[in-house]
């Protein structure tokens, strides 16, 4: 999991907020002496966490294949249930049946003079021991691909992003009837056959390039964390970013009486074949392919030419076959019921399958969640009970599309927009720095417990270790003026902001469909298993030398998630502060009217070079290209409405923030109990009804995945991407719709202000 940073510029009005709420409260949202005695709470779950005991767990979980629909992803989740149980946790396995393609049959050949059958297969490596089961799982594929057999020249297509394609434009060459090579990064990996598929491609071949995570970056496993040449990365290309889950039942949970889509209707799968493929395997078809030579930053770390491929160059034939059944899968839901509020759910979630064994990713999340959830148990077997439901999930096909809690949401849809007051997720971890994305309106939630929280590596708070990495991040030659500005806030001492939430993990449908509230935290950044991602090497044996070998980032997490839930649970309100939201969303505006003044720019800049005749005059006669399209030209934008919009959100958050401190301690149980639906459904009102252009699924007009990033996150999407594809007409029409948006958020907040003043 990698963790974006983004900078909250108007942070100054809500840091001296939260510091006049410190000066009342030692953890916000609780009275002084609430903050005692949460403090003893915390201090006696911390001493019940293993990392022992998480190490054992760990290698049990990830000792078989634990693909969707393999008898250990339910032996899996039953062993899970078993042990919530035991805690005491009203525990139960919930079930849907969702379509799921596994290969029947793979086949990539290089034709012509120098004939190569790729292996399609990854081999046992010496020391670690699962990977002699490479029988036992399925083949490298990736999930949601278009079935086909397909014979076609090949294009080497670099990242197979956007601008690459601009690039072979520029050379003049086409993928049109082609099957293209990718490799692995600068984008989702599920963009490049969709890509592909869009510029008229037949099939598409991705490979992991030693340059990315190879031996160019370090010693291969086993001598080194790194991808061996026959590593391959496996994964989902559904088009999540149109909506997430099962493709046949958007929008509904996928239970056996559930109204399906059939597969040629359902929008998120692809139509053209596609297989993931080793370096190794990568290699004869790059060294087979003749055409131009390949720009420079299409260059990786193989020992070769790179070309860029094209008519005649090099030819291959791929062949795809699936089963394309329905299979069951199973969430694992714990319930340990509030005794103040229990129709106000506090959810915390990582998932329990993986393409192969998993053991980081998600299973060294896993088992942290599991930790806490037998933690939670001791201190409820001493008599305490959460004031607020805990609700602690295991979600089973996350890996394919996110599908296990997706479909548990949209069943429960109804009911979470009622009950839930935050979701909390994590999926991998190691070793490393905190890494916190989330809801703005929990920031200073996140940064109380970072301080509450020992690193333990260096014995400083994971608070002051985060700070100094953003201060020497930022000091870097090169640093990104986001960067600069965000070791400004550390060295000042101010809170560290929380990077908005995209995609990739099980928080999607709850923030980002439902509008829950909800954060993603886990350690990171000095573990080595970037190299196995998604492989049959992600094993236990790697994790144990690569990822935490002493467990200590794992207790570690199940502190930092585990304050998270227990303060969510028990405080006299819910800890909320709303400053960084209206100051992120002024950051996120500012973003968006930059984006078009430097399109205006571009523009200018563009007619200049034409009629100078600089791109003619540029070009290597003996090697000629083609200029590059004019854009569309720049339409003016009146964004008056979101000034007037996001004006109002900051005053309104920075009196609601007064109100709500000054009101913790001195509400009544019925005022609390009026105050807490309120609270809980704060995030809800930043969702509009119509979602964003082309993808209603998604309803949150903040955070969303980019229809061209896939995780990464999108602020502001509704304006920034039709801004970004040069939609003018769509990007003024979603001016108005997301400051209506944020006029309904505030005017909810100025009626509570005013409820709150007149307790």
């Amino acid at each position: 999991m990698s963790f974006r940073k983004v900078l909250v510029a108007s942070v100054a009005a809500g840091l001296m907020l939260a510091a006049a709420g410190a000066s009342a409260a030692p953890i916000f949202g609780f009275t002084p002496e609430h903050a005692d005695r949460q403090q003893a709470l915390e201090a006696k779950f911390d001493q019940a966490l293993s990392g022992e005991e998480m190490k054992g767990w760990l290698e049990t979980l990830s000792s078989e294949p634990n693909h969707v629909g393999s008898p250990h992803d339910k032996a899996n989740a039953e062993l899970m249930l078993a042990k919530f149980k035991s805690w005491g946790w009203d525990a139960r396995i919930e079930t849907f049946d969702i379509l799921y393609p596994t290969p029947i049959a793979e086949k990539l050949e290089l034709l012509g003079p120098h004939p190569f059958t790729a292996a399609l297969h990854e081999t046992p490596v010496e020391g670690d021991r699962t990977s002699v089961q490479a029988d036992r799982a399925l083949p490298p594929y990736v999930a949601y691909q278009g079935d086909g057999d397909v014979t076609a020249d090949i294009v080497y297509v670099n990242y197979g992003m956007p601008e690459d394609y601009k690039a072979l434009e520029h050379l003049g060459i086409s993928v049109k009837g082609k099957i293209v090579l990718a490799r692995y990064g600068a984008g989702w990996r599920g963009l490049k056959p969709q890509l592909a598929e869009e510029h008229g491609a037949v099939g598409c071949l991705i490979f992991s390039d030693p340059a990315d995570d190879g031996y160019a970056t370090d010693d291969v496993w086993p001598k080194g964390g790194q991808r061996p040449p026959q590593g391959v990365q496996r994964g989902s290309v559904e088009k999540m970013m149109i909506y997430a889950g099962d493709p046949l039942t958007p929008g509904v949970g996928a239970t056996k009486d559930a109204k399906r889509l059939t597969r040629e209707t359902a929008t998120t799968i692809l139509h053209i074949p596609a297989l993931p493929i080793s370096y190794a395997d990568a290699q004869p078809f790059l060294a087979a392919m003749g055409g131009p030579l390949a720009p420079r930053n299409f260059r990786g770390a193989l020992p070769i030419t790179y070309r860029t491929g094209g008519v005649g160059a090099a030819s291959a034939h791929l062949l795809v076959k699936s089963d394309w059944s329905l299979k069951p899968i199973y969430d694992v839901i714990a319930v340990m019921k509030g005794k103040e509020f229990p129709d106000q759910w506090v959810i915390r979630g990582n998932h329990h399958d993986g393409w192969v064994f998993g053991a980081t990713d998600p299973l060294s999340g896993n088992v942290v969640l599991m930790e806490e959830a037998k933690a939670i148990g001791a201190l409820a077997r001493t008599g305490w009970r959460p004031k607020r439901t805990l609700v602690y999930a295991s979600w089973d096909a996350e890996e394919p599309g996110l599908i296990g809690s997706t479909e548990w949401a949209e069943a429960h849809a109804a009911e979470l927009q009622k009950k839930a007051v935050a979701y909390v997720n994590s999926d991998s971890n190691e070793r490393g720095f905190l890494g916190a994305e989330g809801s703005h309106s929990l920031q200073s939630l996140v940064n109380q417990v970072a301080r509450d929280v020992t690193d333990p590596e260096t014995g400083a708070t994971v608070a002051t270790r985060r700070r100094a990495r953003a201060q020497v991040e930022g000091s870097r030659p090169g640093a990104r003026e986001e960067a600069k500005a965000e070791a400004e806030i550390a060295a000042k001492g101010g809170e560290m902001p929380l990077a908005p939430l995209g995609s990739g993990s099980d928080y999607s449908a709850f923030i980002q469909h439902l509008g829950i509230a909800s954060i993603n935290l886990g350690y990171g950044g000095e573990g080595e298993m970037g190299g196995v991602y998604h492989s049959l090497y992600d094993s236990y044996d790697h994790y144990l030398r690569y990822g935490d070998p002493d467990f200590r980032y794992e207790v570690a997490l199940a502190q930092t998630a585990g304050r998270v839930m227990l303060r969510l649970a028990d405080a006299d309100v819910p800890p909320m502060r709303l400053a960084p939201v209206s100051g992120a969303v002024s950051r996120y505006l500012k973003e968006v009217k930059q984006l078009v003044e430097k399109a205006r720019t571009d523009d200018a800049r563009f007619v200049a070079l034409s009629q100078s005749n600089a791109f003619a005059l540029s070009d290597d006669p003996t090697h000629p290209t083609h200029p590059p399209a004019a854009e569309t030209p720049v339409e003016p934008l009146d964004f008056s409405a979101m000034d007037a919009a996001a004006e109002r959100l900051a005053r309104a958050t920075t009196a609601f923030d007064t109100a709500y401190a000054a009101a913790v301690g001195h509400l009544s149980r019925a005022q609390a109990a009026a105050l807490e639906p309120v609270m809980s459904g704060l995030e809800q009102a930043l969702t509009a009804p119509e979602g964003l252009p082309g993808r209603p699924w998604f309803h949150h007009m903040v955070y969303a995945p980019g229809m061209l990033t896939g995780y990464g996150a999108k602020t502001l999407p509704g304006i920034r991407e039709a801004i970004e594809s040069r939609r003018w007409a769509e990007a003024q029409a979603y001016i108005a719709v997301v400051a209506r948006t944020l006029d309904g958020y505030s005017s909810r907040l100025e009626q509570t202000t005013t409820t709150l003043a007149a307790k």
